[in-house]
């Protein structure tokens, strides 16, 4: 499962985009998580998906 503390969940997203994923709808399809809930959480903390760095700034 994914981390619920949203700084650890930062962390764990990212490396995921980073490492293995080409953006962030394929990461949350093969994870079958909501992307809107990822989003909401990690604003929550003031970061954002950024498309072209494919990962939450």
């Amino acid at each position: 499962m994914i981390p619920k503390d949203p700084v650890m969940l930062l962390s764990f997203i990212n490396l995921k985009l980073r490492d293995y994923y080409t953006n962030l709808e394929s990461l949350c399809d093969d994870l079958n998580i909501d992307r809107a809930e990822i989003e909401v959480k990690l604003s929550n903390i003031d970061y954002h998906y950024d498309e072209e760095k494919n990962q939450f700034v």
